[in-house]
């Protein structure tokens, strides 16, 4: 086996949507691709984002020579603030998107201590034993890159997040003719977005999704509220140009919105025209017909805009009758049912609201397999790793590849903590597994929460909590306070009341039968009698805490 070797290990984004986390590595440096974080599921309770391991990072991190950045979606840069307080190295990427990490580092308390590195398109920069050069592709977020990758065992292409528009606006293009060029020399491997790899042709562009929200906002009689991705500076662009060619003013509700959009006007990616963009305290001086807000939530998050208003609990917007809600943006899994809960109360309002599944208002910002296949055929890779889905993506890509010209014993798929060596003489082989379990993140605490934990909030969120507080003298074993018996989540104490008093019964009845001063037995035994009684009368089983305190008794 020749001795120059080019290892991948993919520590997340192999296997689900999300947490997009991917080392090249070498004898001598390693260099991460991406640092993504996912957002927790239903039973992920209390559980705020979850990031990668780095455990194999942080292990070799001598090795570690820099991060390059794709864009600056969430699921690319979420987890940096978590790995950046362990290392310190450059990270590289597009001037919006390193201004999007620097808003996410200053939350953190990091920005000062970061090198951050701006890139332009075509750009080569050595980085450890790597040259990466930077091609400009069109995502859903502006100033993305693909990555054309000179390694010692030869070129590799990581496609990053990317569609090919064939119609593009405002040159949001990505340029196949520098995939093609950079692959004259030949491609040793190859690694592609498989998000959408389900879905046959090409993707809308961005021009067919103007053209149907123009006319939307030429026959809309009342306001129009536009909720999107916070980070979709292009959508964001045609919008205020729709809104000014037909003499409405533009208000902003969510931070995140105000954040991207000052930092895009500030870098000049986002040109409003004059007299458009008002505050929402001017909206009482403008008729419904007149105005159009950019509000957050298009994902049902409960505390964004959309969502507080479909409850009635904004505090500046109310819903009206004549309103026209459009969400530009397409449903993520996982979020199906909070958003139909806010579509159907603005419904109950009386407003109307538009979607992508009922109208063509938003175009995804990944390749259709039309394109994927266009991508593969430019690119002609020896080797190929589909990335970016879960598994069926991964496989279904893996056998486009295939019918593509790629070899079918070429076409690899990999999932997360499983590493692959490439090797001079074109030969390559699985290497050892390593850690890449997902981290849960709660507050400040990383990783602690675990399936114990997890199981225990499960329990406590789906058959509540009882408290037995029992005070004993710790020389007689007599009670001397209680027992009472407290329901939380469990059961309503008042209509449930005769309940708690038979509970209250079997606690005392439990005491009588243990010897005085042995509490743990106590507090095992009250613990398991009221499960086996909840269970039996209410067919429950909540969490039971017997709370047995031992005081001294008075003379």
């Amino acid at each position: 086996m020749a001795s120059t070797s080019l290892t991948l290990y993919p520590l997340g984004g192999l296997g689900e949507i999300g947490m997009n986390c991917m080392a090249y590595g070498t004898e001598r440096s390693m260099v991460l691709v991406d640092c993504g974080l996912m957002f927790p599921e239903d039973y992920h309770f209390g559980v705020d984002v979850v990031i990668p391991c780095f455990e194999m990072v942080l292990k070799q991190k001598e090795k570690l020579h820099g991060i390059v950045l794709t864009h600056g979606h969430e699921d690319h840069i979420g987890a940096l603030p978590w790995l950046l307080q362990n290392v310190d190295v450059p990270v590289y990427g597009s001037e919006f998107t390193l201004g999007l990490v620097e808003s996410k580092l200053r939350e953190h308390g990091l920005e000062k201590w970061a090198d951050l590195r701006p890139v332009r398109p075509y750009d080569r920069v050595l980085i450890g034993d790597f040259k990466f050069n930077f091609f400009p592709v069109c995502h859903s977020i502006i100033e993305g890159f693909g990555l054309g990758i000179e390694t010692p065992v030869g070129r590799v292409v990581h496609t990053g997040d990317f569609k090919i528009d064939r119609n593009p606006l405002g040159g949001h293009a990505t340029d196949l003719a520098a995939f093609r060029k950079f692959a004259e020399e030949g491609v040793h491997l190859m690694l592609s977005d498989s998000t959408n790899v389900e879905h046959e042709g090409f993707a809308l562009t961005e021009r067919e999704i103007k053209v149907s929200l123009r006319e939307i906002f030429s026959t809309a009689k009342g306001r129009i509220l536009v909720s999107l991705f916070s980070s979709h500076i292009q959508r964001m662009q045609e919008v205020f140009d729709l809104a000014d060619a037909q003499g409405r003013k533009v208000a902003v509700s969510g931070r995140s919105l105000h954040r991207n959009i000052e930092l895009a006007r500030e870098m000049g990616h986002l040109k409003i025209p004059k007299g458009t963009f008002i505050e929402l305290e001017e909206l009482d001086q403008y008729g419904d017909s007149d105005l159009v807000l950019l509000i957050t939530g298009s994902q049902g998050e409960p505390l964004a805009a959309l969502s507080r208003m479909a409850m009635g609990e904004h505090r500046q917007l109310q819903v009206r009758p004549d309103d026209l809600f459009i969400l530009s943006s397409r449903f993520i899994p996982g979020n199906v049912k909070a958003i139909t809960r806010v579509i159907n109360n603005l419904y109950r309002y009386g407003a109307e609201v538009l979607y992508e599944k009922m109208h063509g208002i938003h175009a995804s910002g990944h390749a259709h397999a039309g394109e994927l296949a266009l991508m593969i055929e430019s690119v002609r890779p020896r080797y190929f790793i589909p990335v970016h889905g879960e598994y069926r993506h991964l496989v279904k890509h893996s056998r486009l590849a295939v019918e593509c010209g790629v070899g079918e014993r070429c076409s690899l798929v990999v999932e997360n903590g499983q590493s692959v060596s490439f090797y001079e003489d074109g030969s390559v082989e699985y290497g050892p597994l390593f850690p890449a379990e997902k981290i849960l993140v709660d507050g400040k605490g990383v990783g602690d929460v675990g399936q114990s934990v997890l199981k225990e909030r499960q329990l406590l969120a789906g058959e509540g909590l009882v408290i037995v507080v029992l005070v004993v003298d710790q020389a007689t074993g007599e009670i001397s306070i209680g027992p009472d018996i407290m329901s939380k989540g469990f059961v309503f104490e008042q209509e449930y009341r005769h309940f708690l008093d038979d509970a209250k019964c079997i606690v005392l009845d439990v005491h009588e039968n243990i010897a005085p001063g042995d509490t743990n037995k106590l507090k095992e035994r009250i613990r398991s009698a009221l499960r086996r009684f909840f269970r039996k009368v209410l067919g429950r089983d909540p969490v039971v805490v017997p709370l047995v305190i031992s005081i001294e008794g008075s003379e």
